[in-house]
Order: C-alpha cells, then structure tokens, then sequence
C-alpha cells in the first residue's frame, strides 16, 4: 500500500474526540446576519447580481451542475444575462473580505491552540485554449502509476482545522497560482498574511500557545519554517520516505585541529541502521487500526545546498533544526503491513505530549479534502465553464462565503435527512445537510440585496454574422524558467 494511504485510513482513528472550543456567541443567527451584511459590503460592482447568486448557490436544490441553472432558483431574481455580468464585470473588495473572515469565532484545540492547514486544490481546464494562466496540475489516477498533469487553475488554501473527526473547516483565504509564481513563495506570503491577520483580529495574544500550521508531502516545509521564523508559528509537513536528514553535529573534542563541523551523522529514513535510539517513544490505542506507535528525533536537519530556492541566499546556508516522527500503525484495512509515515516539525525540544499532538494535529488535515469534495460536488466550484481567471478568482471567493455561511448557519439548521440516512445530533450535521435548511433560515436573515429593476435583453449577435474577434490562445505552464544552480545562472549571463 502507498505511503499516502496510511494517512486516509488514519483520519478515522478511534481517537476520543475533543469538543472544538470556539469564542463564545451570543446569538448565531445575529453573527449570520452581520457577517452577510458585510459581505455585502465587500461587493464594490454588481454588489446584488453576485450576492444573490451567492445565496441561490446555497438554496439551490441538489448539488449545482451548471451556472446558468443558478438563475433559475428563486432566490436569484435577476436573469441569467445579470448573472454573467456579475462574475465577468463585478468587483469584490478581497482585502476587506479577508479581515472579514479572519475576524469570525475560530475552532480550537483542547489547549486553545489554532490549527492551520493549507493545501493546493485545482480547478481542471483541459479544453480551455483562450483560459489564460492555465498550469499542468498533477491528477492521482485510480490505480498505481495513473497520475495526470492535466491543465487547470491550481489555488491555495489555508483553513483553520477543528479538533475531532469532522468534515467542517474555516477557510480563511484562497490564492490562485499563476505561471510565474514560486509555490513556496506565494505560499509563504499566504502564511504570513493570514496569520497577521488573525493576530490583529485579537484570535493570538502574546502568551498563547504557538500556531500549528500543518502541510502534506509537496511542500518545502523546511523553507517554510525559515521564511516565517518570525511569526509565531511551528510548521509540521509530512516528508518522503527516502529522504536523507543530519544529525545535530558532534561536540568538539578539545585539541582537535580543522574546521568545526556543522552537520552531523545522515539520518537515511529507509535505512534503520542509520537511526540512532529515539528520544521519546510513545503509543497510542485505537479501535480499528491497533496500536499508533510514534518515535521522534530531536534537531535533525536537512543539509541545504545553494540550488532552486537558496540560490540567492547571502552568506551561509542556514542549519533549520527540528523534530522528526516516525508513525506506525499495525493493521490497516486491506493491508496487514502497512508502511510508516515521517513528519518533521519545526519545534525542537518537543515532549512526548507535543510528539503526540502533533501527529494527530496532521491527521486533521485531511478534513480539509472533505472541503475540497463540497467545492466541487454540491458547492459546483470547478463546474462554470469561466474564461478568465479574474472572473474564475470572483467565483471561487463566492464559494468561500457560502461555506462560511453554512458554518455559521450549523447550529441553527435543522437535519433534513432523507429516508435512508442516519439521523444526526444537531452539532454533528455535515455541510450537505446543513444547506438543505439554509432556504428556511435565509427567509429570517439579512436580505441586503435591491430589487432587481426592468429591462430587456440585448439584441446580441445580428442573425447569420460571424465573430470577427476570435478569442487569443494560451499556452499552458510556466512561462519563466527559474535558474536551478550557480552554474546555470551564470550560462545565461554569459
């Protein structure tokens, strides 16, 4: 079984499960009604066309297939000629957006500490030749060696994660990576920014624990930790199992002759005889895969060299310490042999109680997939057919705001289930079914959209007339092509 499968089984660990503490409200439907009026506010052009689609993505009845099905909800009174202009020529305040969000009560941990996670979602475009900013995004197939690069906008994520297995999240921001964008860069931005944000918004205060910021395989979590050392953060990401890491060097012996070395031992994660005895050692029990056994090794490190993204550092390359688990299940379903799953951290000096929150904080990431597949199947977020990515940016923010919607709607919505469907305590309702009762709890919320006023439809295109204005055509993937080492570098300006 792939390394990448543990983690899916794990995220149903048989792990009791901790309440998400959140900042106490005083009447729900009153923060529903404020955060709708200001979005609304948010709206600077085609404010009632985009807030009415973004109520008939929430009413409409069954999952959205198509964007111009939307004008057709009762909700959207406007027509379907609105509805295109709105995300074609509508304007959307997104810094005012974002403090929006980041102002909302957030999901906690047990110990009050927030837990961030960010990943890369796509919106696939294969047939979109005039669709500019297109990249290759890479698609798992079903089976093993079936992965695609298939032409698509890929957007960054960053969610804030709740504590216990649940498929809700708070996103708190999207980013949309161009051709000529640096993943690790923008990402890091992403990062910085939001949780700026959440420290002006008063979520952080000094003395609070650090904010735990969880990635998958794909990131450079160690130029992460490097880039946002500032903050108050630990990163935590999952990394490759033939990965190669240093030990903290040796102390100097006195009377030795040279220079001070500054890497220890390798530290070969698929070679066991290269790993010296753990610092802590601890395990846990759960009720369907056995026992979760986790070790961890304090200040390894990997050993940079002056490539890809360090090119350009002054001086010399950094040492970026941390801590490094190694997690072990003993059965999963299907497989009796499961393989394990390596996790490094940018915290050093971690008890045995860090060790063990740490993983299960990353077994939470993967509620975020759970985001992903209301996006795309009920929410419809990659079904518009848009040409432009600034139209395509537009969409995507309404998608947000409908699902911060339904997060604040959940413990007012009622479980409208259907016949065959398992009944559910009210505070554990997933999104499909909050938004079945959304239509009922919008009638008693804020309704800051005008009437739509009379008009008639354009005469459009003159019967039997060609378009003289053939859209342009754009290639896919990046346009700037990074220099990967010195010598390289120093080819092109010669």
């Amino acid at each position: 079984m792939a390394v990448a499968t543990i983690v899916d089984y794990l995220g149903g660990l048989g792990l009791p499960d901790t309440p998400a503490e959140a900042e106490p409200v005083a009447d729900p439907a009153a923060v529903l009604a404020a955060f709708r009026q200001g979005f609304y506010r948010c709206l600077t052009g085609r404010a009632d066309a985009l807030f009415e689609l973004t109520d008939a993505v929430l009413c409409a009845d069954g999952p959205v297939t198509s964007l111009v099905g939307l004008s057709l909800a009762a909700e959207h009174r406007r027509g379907h000629g609105a509805l295109y202009d709105g995300l074609n020529n509508g304007c959307i305040d997104l810094a005012r957006l974002r403090t929006t969000l980041g102002r909302l009560a957030l999901p906690r941990t047990a110990d009050g500490r927030i837990v961030l996670a960010v990943d890369v979602s796509n919106w696939l475009r294969p047939d979109a030749s005039t669709s500019a900013d297109r990249l290759f995004c890479h698609v798992y197939g079903r089976a093993k060696g079936q992965a695609q690069m298939i032409p698509g906008w890929p957007y960054s994520f960053v969610a804030a994660l709740e504590s216990g297995r649940t498929s809700w999240t708070a996103i708190l921001d999207a980013q949309r990576l161009g051709p000529t964008d640096d993943a690790t860069a923008v990402t890091a931005a992403q990062l910085c920014d939001v949780v700026n944000r959440l420290i002006e918004a008063g979520h952080w205060r000094d003395g609070d624990p650090e904010i735990l910021i969880v990635a998958d395989a794909g990131y450079d979590i160690t130029r992460l930790a490097f880039v946002l050392a500032d903050l108050p953060v630990h990163l935590l990401g999952r990394i490759r199992s033939d990965r190669v890491l240093r030990l903290p060097k040796p102390l100097r012996l006195p009377g030795t002759n040279g220079r001070p070395a500054k890497h220890g031992p390798e530290f070969r994660l698929d070679e066991p005889d290269s790993w010296p005895a753990p610092q802590h050692h601890t395990t846990t029990e759960t009720t369907r895969y056995g026992t979760a056994r986790a070790c961890s090794w304090d200040r390894l490190h990997p050993r940079l060299t002056r490539r890809t993204c360090w090119i350009d550092h002054d001086g010399d390359l950094p040492v970026i310490e941390g801590t490094l688990i190694r997690l072990q299940v003993d059965h999963l379903p299907g497989d009796r042999d499961p393989k394990p799953v390596w996790l490094w951290c940018s915290a050093v000096s971690a008890t045995a109680t860090d060790v063990d929150r740490w993983w299960q904080s990353f077994l939470r990431r993967f509620d975020l997939e759970h985001t992903f597949r209301l996006f795309k199947q009920t929410l419809g977020w990659a079904r518009p057919k848009i040409r432009t990515p600034e139209a395509a940016d537009r969409w995507t923010w309404l998608i947000i705001t409908a699902h911060t919607q339904l997060r604040l709607a959940r413990p007012l919505a009622a479980d409208l289930r259907r016949p065959w469907e398992r009944p559910a305590a009210p505070d554990r309702l997933t999104p499909a079914r909050v938004r079945r009762g959304f239509r009922n709890l919008r009638a008693k919320s804020a309704q800051p959209a005008g009437a739509p006023k009379p008009g008639r439809p354009g005469p459009g295109r003159p019967p039997g007339s060609r378009n003289r204005r053939p859209a342009a055509r754009h290639d896919v993937g990046k346009t700037v092509k990074r220099d990967l080492s010195i010598t390289a570098r120093k080819q092109r300006a010669g």
